[in-house]
This record gives structure tokens, C-alpha cells and sequence, in this order.
């Protein structure tokens, strides 16, 4: 496909988004599916365009006058991906596959000097209006909106009971993976336009659990979270075992990790990943009645890896974006804060819970623990910054460390996916 087919095919996409109310894979598959004529370059560029249209909705309808999937296309494919009105009406022309021609109105648009004049910082900043409020804890919270802006790069966490990074990165040279602030992270950088995402999990090394894809946000809430050697730990949401893997990792197969998870289809795969990985010191707990009952009091660390909004991926899943309500903010803070007490019990006297979120609002985050530890007088959280400073050094990044002891990752700060963590030491 040349380009005018395929900016026709991402307006189709989002058209089909808006009518169907459904999310934007879901979408780009029933596209694919429906033309199996476009091969992997196809879909690939297809995609990048319809992604960049969500990760920048707001701005793009600004300076379009219109959030018609159109104009958004067209902005794309001019403010971003470099064409120009003339190019695209050269390129359209005789091809049947083409949008219709940019009209004198669009192109006026389209080349306007400054196409944000007069827009309000959550159209800059590209976020929700309610959002800009709960953000502003974090300083320059329209900073913080556009680098969620930003194409995500593929991170990579070496596994360290099968590899080495040496190994991985000679393995995935073709890559040119490059060196991250975490010890056993590895970084490939988003390409431009229609660049295609690298597919590590085909190579080899994957498939021989030498490392897992995991993004370095991620990774460094696992390290932070502190599982040691001979530590019996509980990860209270598993899902499909990402910071399990890291722990156990991080633990050298040394002492005990109970994986459990409410949901049944959140923790299936991870037992081939275990298997895949070499991990030895994991026991998955199925949700069943009472399953955790022989581990109340007993653990030394507790890792909540709560459910949450998700507003710290947004540059991944930028759908969700322009999604999120009130309600399903509301569902997820009572979860969590129900979470945090059943975690409590499960820790014993010196040991640790750990509260993981990969959400930026402060309500899901500081105001959950504050809540928290003025109801249990027996934790006190543990200094992020010096957690931060220990792992990493104090010339990495630059979170934000909350006055309740939390450290807050964000794209803007630190580079990585949106992550808080908290950790909590009971007395």
C-alpha cells in the first residue's frame, strides 16, 4: 500500500473506534482481518498513524477546527510525519485507494504558524480537562502530559538466571539495544512514521527466557521494592507475573515467592513464563477460598501491585486516555485501599509492604497511603528517595518523591512508563 491508502485505512479505524465504542487493537485487528491484502509494513504504518491520532487527539482537533477522524489523520500525517498539503493532493491524485483532496480550508489549517494559539493547557498538554488538577503535584504538568505523548520505546529486563546483558545485547545487536539506568535493563528507541516496533519476542533469546519485555518503569518498582535472597514474599496481584519474575530474578531462585491473583485469566500465563524463565522459587496460589490463609503474618515482604486506572501507560494505550470516568476511578480507589488491608495482614512484625501503581493521579497514589498508615500505626514508610538513591544513584532521573515516602515515575522525569511505588515497613 502507498501512503494515501493507508492514511484511508487509519481513518477507517478510528471512524470504526468511535462507532463501535471498542478499543483501538481490537479495532486494527478487525481491520487487518478484513483486508488481508496488507502485509506486516502495511499494518505496521497503519498503526503508528492511528496511535499518534489518539496520543495527540486533543491538539491535533485544536488546530483542525474538527476531531472528525479526517482532520486528525491529516494533521498527523502533516505536523508529524513531515508531508505537506501539496505533497498529499499530488499523491492522492489517481489513486483510487486516496482520501479526498485537501480542501483550501484544510490546507490553511494545516500550515497555520502557530496551530495551538489560544488553546487551553490540557489541549497542549494533551489530557483530559479533569486531568490537569490532579497532576499538578508533579511541577509542569503540561511537560508531563507531552512526553505521554511520545512514541514508547521496547525495554527489556535481562533475565540474570539464564543471561547475561552482554549476551542479550549481542544476541539483539540488529537492535542496537541500548544501556538503561537499571542493571539488567535494555532500551530500543521508537522510530518515526511508519517505523516498525522490533519483534523480540520471535528472537531466539525470548523464546530461551533470556529476557522478558517489560517496560524500565516497571523494572525499577521491582527493584525497589527490595525482595532478597531467602525472603518469603507474597505478590498479592500477580497477574502475569511480570514483577514476579524480576523478584525472583532479583532473589537469585533463593527463598519463597506465593504468586496469587483474585482472576484466574490475569495469572494463567504465568506459568509458562516461569517455566520459560528458570524460575524455581515461585509458588502460584489459584483464588481459591482461603488460599492465602497459612501465610497471614508470616511474609517478609508483601508486594500489592494494585489495580488502577493505568493513566501512567497512556502513551502505550492512549485510547484509555479519553476514556477514564469518575466512576471507574471511584471502583478502582476502593479496591485498592481494600487491598492495602488485606496486605497488612500477611506481614509480619519487621517485614514489608509494598504498594505499586502504574497511575499518576494522587488519589490512587499519596492519598491512598496517607489514608493508610494514619490508620495503622504499626507501618511507617520507608524514605523513597533513599530507597531511589541506593538502587540507582543520585544522578539518575528525577522522580518525584512524595512527603508520605513515595516515589512517582513518570516520561517526563525519569523516561519510563508512569509508576509510584511506596514502601512500608511494619514496626
Amino acid at each position: 500500500m502507498r501512503l494515501p491508502g493507508r492514511l484511508s485505512a487509519a481513518i477507517e479505524v478510528l471512524a470504526d473506534m468511535e462507532a463501535r465504542k471498542r478499543p483501538v487493537s481490537e479495532a486494527l485487528k478487525a481491520w487487518g482481518l478484513n483486508n488481508r491484502f496488507a502485509g506486516s509494513g502495511d499494518r505496521a504504518g497503519i498503526g503508528n498513524m492511528v496511535y499518534d491520532v489518539l496520543r495527540r487527539r486533543a491538539s491535533h482537533a485544536w488546530a483542525m477546527g474538527s476531531d472528525d477522524p479526517r482532520a486528525l489523520v491529516l494533521s498527523v500525517a502533516v505536523r508529524e510525519w513531515g508531508e505537506t498539503p501539496e505533497g498529499l493532493n499530488a499523491a492522492f491524485e489517481g489513486d483510487n485507494f486516496a482520501p479526498a483532496p485537501i480542501t483550501a480550508e484544510e490546507a490553511t489549517r494545516l500550515t497555520a504558524h502557530d496551530p495551538l494559539a489560544g488553546a487551553p493547557d490540557a489541549v497542549k498538554a494533551d489530557i483530559p480537562d479533569w486531568a490537569g488538577p490532579s497532576l499538578a503535584y508533579l511541577g509542569d504538568w503540561v511537560a508531563e502530559g507531552r512526553a505521554m505523548t511520545e512514541r514508547p520505546p521496547v525495554d527489556l529486563r535481562v533475565n540474570t538466571l539464564k543471561a547475561t546483558s552482554d549476551k542479550v545485547r549481542k544476541a539483539l545487536s540488529r537492535f542496537t539495544p541500548a544501556d538503561t539506568f537499571a542493571a539488567n535493563g535494555l532500551r530500543m528507541f521508537a522510530g518515526g512514521k511508519d517505523a516498525r516496533t522490533p519483534n523480540v519476542q520471535s528472537d531466539e533469546g525470548y523464546i530461551k527466557g533470556w529476557f522478558e519485555v517489560q517496560d524500565l518503569g516497571s523494572q525499577a518498582v521491582a527493584t525497589l521494592a527490595g525482595a532478597r535472597p531467602g525472603e518469603q514474599v507474597l505478590d498479592l496481584c500477580a497477574g502475569g507475573g511480570g514483577k514476579t519474575l524480576a523478584m525472583a530474578a532479583d532473589m537469585g531462585n533463593k527463598g519463597q515467592i506465593f504468586a496469587y491473583d483474585s482472576d484466574r485469566s490475569r495469572l494463567a500465563p504465568i506459568y509458562d513464563r516461569l517455566k520459560r524463565n528458570g524460575v524455581r522459587n515461585v509458588q502460584v496460589r489459584a483464588p481459591e477460598p482461603g488460599a492465602l490463609d497459612d501465610l497471614a503474618g508470616k511474609i517478609d515482604r508483601v508486594l500489592i501491585d494494585a489495580p488502577c486506572t493505568g493513566t501512567g501507560t497512556w502513551r502505550r494505550r492512549p485510547d484509555t486516555k479519553w476514556k477514564l470516568s469518575s466512576e471507574q476511578i471511584a471502583t478502582r480507589l476502593g479496591e485498592q485501599a481494600a487491598l492495602l488491608v488485606e496486605g497488612a495482614t500477611y506481614v509480619k512484625a519487621g517485614g514489608h509492604l509494598v504498594y505499586v501503581t502504574c497511575s499518576l493521579l494522587a488519589d490512587e497514589n499519596r492519598n491512598q497511603i496517607e489514608r493508610f498508615l494514619a490508620e495503622h500505626a504499626d507501618f511507617k514508610a520507608v524514605s523513597g528517595e533513599g530507597l531511589w538513591n541506593e538502587a540507582f544513584g543520585e544522578a539518575v532521573g528525577t522522580p518525584y518523591f512524595g512527603p508520605e515516602g513515595g516515589v512517582t515515575l513518570t516520561p517526563h522525569r525519569t523516561g519510563t512508563d508512569g509508576f509510584y511505588v511506596c514502601v512500608m515497613r511494619r514496626g
